[in-house]
């Protein structure tokens, strides 16, 4: 559609060197003439002209004032719509490069929608035109242009339905959001045309995001190799949608943003996590694809799951955006999220030294700390990770270390589990235990495999096919009290992670199905988090299958079923404890990696429970025979423990060091707690006579 189909003026010859200047000003100095000329038009055909009331408004005398004034545009000579654009043409050429020329490439504006914007513009950044407008509009409180005064300035009859139309939701100026019609309720010809002032913004050389936007804006550092050089060659090619299947590897966002980069172009980055809980979220997504076309850039977005679980509509909105779209997400993708047919990636699983690689890039200058490459962490989360570790280290006066970076991966894991489950953060480690050597041995196997996992059942490809998962899961079988829980804390704290105990309470549900979906929540969360997942008296949930007699035991064999593929493709780290090893079905036991019997604690080992137990800060009297304890009570460390607590109570009770007599009564509480009888050829010469 030319412009002089609608009327603009025709050509004339205007000397290229009287042009060069800035492109939006030259054009504005167009609209400028424009005005003027309709001003004067209006006064010939305006039969009021001289009514004595219209100066209640503007006066004659403020429009010739108005009219008279120079402002910032160029001069109103300046008419000749195609020699603008001919100088314009010669200043690219010369590497002058124009923002309202782009901005129309990339979102594909007719002549005339430039001619719209333009008006709608004019007087945000002239004030005399502001006034101007007011008058045309007959309305001094009406200032800003109308469709009516818009195409009446294009030389545009009303009734073209054509140039109506580009106004219109379906335009492209519209559903850009370049300009926004306000005032619906009134006749077309009388609402009210806006430029956004992100828009204005922009055309004048701001590049600052909408600030409306920035809550769901997210930034992430490239990871370049060669899945994003792949998706680069797509993006020159101009392939508009592409779907990176990130399947818990965090890296799509990151190569998405690598590729986009590299072909030239700006990332813009949405996290649709934090869009699909805002309250306008179709404004906001409409916002952040405005934001790419303004930016000459391609919208990366995800997870695609969060978004689509509340408005499946908005996922076809965001795929249909006018900008190269990346999105991101965990599910595989469902052909009704778009009509378009996207390019299906898998996103790329960092190596160790991947991982080493980004870790020392985010540490700058620190390059001799140890850094913890078995954490799963994509490049967003690993320099937030290093950013949370120096604030840490500079808060303790110390320099950046292992512990520090530890504590900086922990912090970035979400929040979702520990509401399924109790976190325990990790406080003990290897001396801490009280366990026979094969026990030690077998525990920091077990870590070992944590720790390498990703190079044996990864790079090795250890475990192939089926859809199994490259988690580790260890059986934990003993009596109460010998050492499991703390076990599972301590290789928590060898591998830097958090330990988070499943509360079978909040899993085991009467209702049918209702146990499964707790434990599927539970699954999911932990795939994206860091951590040691440990199910306490695992034999309540991991259970024997039984043959069937009734509904209930389908139902329990189906649950037990559902369990067995869940492990199966499990990519944490789990610990299943029980005291009832032979309760685990076979079918578990053959799908674990590790399993470690806790024995009870020979004489030798109790004497180190008892020491660890009754030592400072806690004041020990002079007569307290640790020897005697472990010879003659033959308990675990747990009962120990809680032996060495009642006796301290009763210290602070009575002010004094703990004494022989005081482990006696607590020795005898725990009996009783036990169900076990108190003895007198067990306590000896300690048992008081009654």
């Amino acid at each position: 559609m030319s412009t002089t189909e609608h009327g603009l003026s025709p050509p004339r010859a205007v000397p290229i060197e009287t042009l060069a200047g800035d492109h939006l000003a030259t054009r504005l100095g167009l609209i400028e003439a424009r005005v003027r000329s309709l001003v004067e038009q209006r006064r010939l055909d305006d039969p009021a002209v001289e009514d004595p009331f219209r100066g209640l408004y503007l006066s004659e005398e403020d429009v010739d004032r108005l009219l008279a004034s120079s402002g910032s545009s160029a001069p109103a000579s300046l008419d000749d719509l195609a020699a603008v654009e001919q100088a314009q043409d010669a200043c690219e050429a010369a590497g002058a490069a124009s923002r309202l020329r782009r901005l129309q490439r990339t979102t594909a504006l007719t002549p005339l929608d430039v001619e719209f914007l333009l008006i709608a513009l004019a007087p945000d950044l002239d004030g005399r035109l502001e006034r101007l407008y007011g008058w045309l509009n007959d309305d001094v409180t009406r200032r800003r242009a109308t469709p009516g005064l818009a195409l009446a300035l294009c030389g545009v009859p009303p009734s073209a339905a054509s140039a109506r139309a580009r106004l219109a939701p379906s335009g492209a100026l519209i559903r850009h959001g370049l300009v926004v019609v306000e005032e619906a309720d009134r006749p077309f010809l009388g609402r009210t045309l806006r430029v956004p002032d992100r828009v204005t913004a922009h055309l004048l050389g701001d590049d600052t995001p909408d600030a409306a936007v920035g809550d769901v804006l997210a930034t992430t550092p490239p990871l370049p190799g060669v899945a994003s050089d792949r998706l680069t060659r797509q993006l020159q090619r101009g392939v508009r949608l592409i779907y990176l299947h990130d399947r818990g590897r965090l890296t799509g966002t990151a190569v998405a943003v690598a590729a986009v980069q590299a072909a030239g172009r700006r990332a813009v980055i949405v996290d649709l996590a934090q869009l699909a809980t805002a309250g306008e979220r179709e404004q906001l997504l409409i916002l952040a694809g405005r934001e790419a076309l303004l930016q000459d850039g391609a919208l990366i977005a995800g997870p695609i799951e969060a978004l689509a679980e509340v408005d499946a509509g908005l996922v076809r909105r965001l795929a249909a955006l006018p900008v190269p779209v990346l999105v991101t997400g965990q599910s595989t993708w469902d052909p009704r999220w778009s009509r378009h047919v996207p390019l299906l990636v898998s996103a790329p699983v960092l190596a160790p030294r991947e991982r080493e690689r980004l870790w020392r890039t985010a540490l700058g200058a620190d390059q001799d700390v140890v850094v913890p490459v078995h954490l799963h962490l994509g490049p967003d989360q690993i320099d937030r990770a290093v950013t949370a570790a120096r604030l840490a280290a500079d808060l303790a006066g110390t320099p950046i270390g292992e512990n520090d970076l530890q504590a900086g991966a922990r912090s970035q894991n979400t929040a979702g589990l520990e509401r399924l489950t109790h976190r325990i953060e990790p406080m003990v480690g290897w001396v801490d235990l009280v366990l026979p050597d094969a026990v030690h041995g077998q525990l920091r196997e077990l870590a070992a495999r944590a720790r390498h996992r990703d190079q044996v059942l990864g790079t090795w490809k250890m475990r192939p096919g089926g859809g199994r998962g490259r988690g580790v899961t260890a059986l934990f079988a003993g009596d109460s009290g010998t050492g499991k829980t703390m076990s599972a804390e301590v290789i928590a704290a060898e591998l830097g992670l958090d330990l988070y105990q499943v509360d079978l309470a909040t899993v085991v549900d009467k209702y049918v199905g209702e146990t499964e979906k707790n434990l599927e929540r539970i699954f999911s969360e932990a795939a994206g988090v860091n951590a040691v997942l440990l199910f306490d008296e695992a034999d309540a949930v991991f259970g024997k299958r039984s043959e069937v007699r009734d509904a209930h035991d389908r139902y329990a064999n189906v649950e037990s079923a559902f369990l067995l593929q869940r492990m199966e493709s499990f990519d944490g780290l789990a610990v299943l404890s029980t005291n009832l090893r032979a309760n685990i079905d076979e079918a578990f036991t053959r799908r674990l990696d590790v399993i470690i019997d806790f024995p009870a604690p020979d004489e030798t080992s109790r004497r180190a429970l008892w020491h660890r137990c009754l030592t400072a800060p806690l004041p020990i009297g002079e007569d307290v025979d640790l020897d005697f304890c472990a010879r003659a009570f033959e308990l675990t460390g747990g009962n120990i423990r809680s032996v060495a607590v009642t006796a301290a109570y009763r210290c602070a009770a009575s002010g004094r060091p703990v004494s022989m007599a005081d482990v006696i009564t607590a020795v005898q509480q725990e009996y009783r707690k036990l169900g076990r009888l108190v003895l007198r050829e067990e306590f000896g010469t300690h048992l008081p006579r009654s």
